[in-house]
C-alpha cells in the first residue's frame, strides 16, 4: 500500500531523518514499510543518553534499533544499553555496535520502544505475531515508559478484531491437549485454535524459548480482557500470551494524515 504523504510539523523531521522527505519536496508517495520508518525515527526521539532501552522485535521495531545504532555511531547519543527481545534482535543491536545487557543486572528499564499487531482505542495490545511475545512482555513490563510505533491497519475496535491471530505460547508438551482447552475457553467468540508452522513441511514453529505457539483466532469479542487474560494464563501447559493489556505509555501512529501520537 503507497499513501500520499504531505508536509506536517509534527512528522516532517522524522521523515527527513529517516531519509524519506526532502526539504524542498511537497509530497511524497510512501509505502506501508516507510510509514512504519517515519513512527520508528519519531518513537526514538524520545531515547536519551544513558537509557536503559528495551529492544523490540519485528518489522517495525527493527527500524528503531537501526536508528539507534545510527546515533550512537554519530555520537549523538552515548552510554546506552540495550535489552533485546529476541534472538534476532540481539544479533541485530550486537551487529550495529550498541551495548547490551539483561534484566538481571538491568531490572528497570528506562524505555522500550516496539512494534504491535493490534491496538485498541484503549493502547491494549496484541503482540507475538512475530513469536517473541514472551521475551518483550518480560522487558516491557519492566519498563517505566513502552513506546509502541504502528501504522493506522494496526488499529482496531477490539482485540482479535483484526481476525489475525492472537498468539499464545505453551510448552511442547502435549500442546493439541492445551490447544483445545484454549479453543473451548473462547467457543462463544468462534474461536479457531492452530499451531503455528513454517515452511513447506510446515513444521512446527518453536520460539527462542523452545515452545510453541497456538494462534487463536475469533468471530467476536472476547468481552473482559483481564478476564480472559487470567483465564488463559490458569491453563496448565501455557507460558504466556499475546495481550499487553495496560502497558503501552504512548502509541505512535503512522497514517494517511501524518503521526498521531495517543498516550494514556
Amino acid at each position: 500500500m503507497a499513501i500520499p504523504y504531505p508536509h506536517f510539523i509534527a512528522t516532517e523531521k522524522a521523515a527527513m531523518d529517516a531519509g524519506l522527505l526532502l526539504p524542498s519536496s511537497p509530497s511524497l508517495i510512501l509505502t506501508q514499510d516507510d510509514l512504519k520508518k517515519i513512527a520508528a525515527y519519531k518513537a526514538v526521539e524520545y531515547v536519551e543518553s544513558g537509557m536503559v532501552l528495551g529492544l523490540g522485535t519485528g518489522s517495525t521495531a527493527k527500524h528503531a534499533v537501526d536508528r539507534i545504532g545510527e546515533l550512537l555511531r554519530q555520537g549523538k547519543l552515548k552510554d546506552i544499553v540495550g535489552i533485546p527481545t529476541s534472538k534476532i534482535t540481539h544479533e541485530q543491536a550486537l551487529s550495529l555496535g550498541i551495548p547490551l545487557s539483561d534484566l538481571e543486572s538491568h531490572p528497570v528499564v528506562d524505555l522500550a520502544i516496539d512494534g504491535a499487531d493490534e491496538v485498541d482505542p484503549f493502547l491494549n495490545l496484541v503482540k507475538g505475531r512475530g513469536g517473541s511475545l514472551l521475551r518483550e512482555k518480560m522487558v516491557e513490563s519492566a519498563c517505566k515508559k513502552f513506546i509502541v510505533i504502528v501504522d493506522e491497519s494496526k488499529l482496531v475496535k477490539y482485540l482479535g478484531g483484526s481476525g489475525l491471530a492472537m498468539p499464545v505460547e505453551v510448552i511442547q508438551f502435549c500442546w493439541k491437549f492445551t490447544a483445545e482447552k484454549l479453543r473451548k475457553l473462547f467457543e462463544e467468540a468462534g474461536c479457531v485454535a492452530k499451531l503455528r508452522t513454517f515452511g513447506e513441511k510446515e513444521e512446527p514453529f518453536v520460539t527462542d524459548n523452545g515452545n510453541f505457539i497456538v494462534d487463536l483466532y475469533f468471530e467476536r469479542s472476547i468481552g473482559d480482557l483481564k478476564a480472559a487474560s487470567e483465564a488463559i494464563l490458569q491453563l496448565a501447559g501455557v507460558v504466556e500470551h499475546g495481550m499487553f493489556l495496560d502497558m503501552a505509555t504512548t502509541v505512535i501512529v503512522a497514517g494517511e494524515l501524518g503521526l498521531t501520537m495517543k498516550n494514556k
